[in-house]
């Protein structure tokens, strides 16, 4: 089994900045989020859990997983998407024409990144080497598998196993600290 989980609250989230590769670490809110969801999902099994290095996923991945022999593995290709730029940027649709938005708006007219930010060819072809390479041969062994990360990561991963068009990219919504079955 696949399971997925985004991140706790950081103070970003909560002053509506754009994070993306910045890495800003939970709140207390956000441990407090996983602190629940460790509780939540405690019986839920897993063998391994891959999450991205940025401190807000490895943070709330060993929250989760805190007292259970499950090996947490920090991987570069589950940062989230970079917002070059615009990181950091609040607010983003209080700007007239800022061309992040596109983005968030309407993934589909995506196509050429502004300002240094990540294209979703890229977000896609690195997420989509971990799922090939670490993930499927582990589910191929019958292991229950966990990735921690971030909004916009977590869902490219959604999009490619449930072979979801970029155009509803923001379709999985994945909320902070709610486990999502993929497979």
């Amino acid at each position: 089994m696949l399971y997925i989980i985004r991140h706790g609250k950081t103070d970003w989230n909560e002053q509506h900045k754009l994070q993306g590769q910045t890495d800003i670490p939970l709140n207390e809110e956000g441990r407090q989020m996983a602190r629940a969801a460790a509780e939540e999902y405690r019986d839920v099994h897993f063998d391994v859990c891959f999450c991205s290095p940025l401190v807000r996923a490895r943070e709330t991945a060993e929250i989760l997983l805190e007292g259970r022999d499950v090996p947490i593995i920090p991987d570069e290709r589950l940062k989230e998407m970079c917002f070059g730029e615009y990181e950091g940027m609040a607010y983003s649709f209080e700007v007239p024409n800022c061309p992040i938005n596109a983005l968030f708006l309407h993934p589909e007219d995506y196509t050429d990144p502004p300002g240094g930010a990540e294209s979703f060819e890229s977000l896609f072809a690195r997420t989509g080497d971990l799922l090939e390479k670490e993930v499927r041969p582990l589910l191929d062994e019958g292991k229950a598998v966990l990735i921690v990360g971030h909004g916009a990561m977590n869902s490219s991963i959604v999009c490619q196993v449930k072979n979801i068009p970029v155009k509803d990219f923001w379709s999985a919504g994945i909320e902070n600290c709610k486990l999502k079955r993929l497979i």
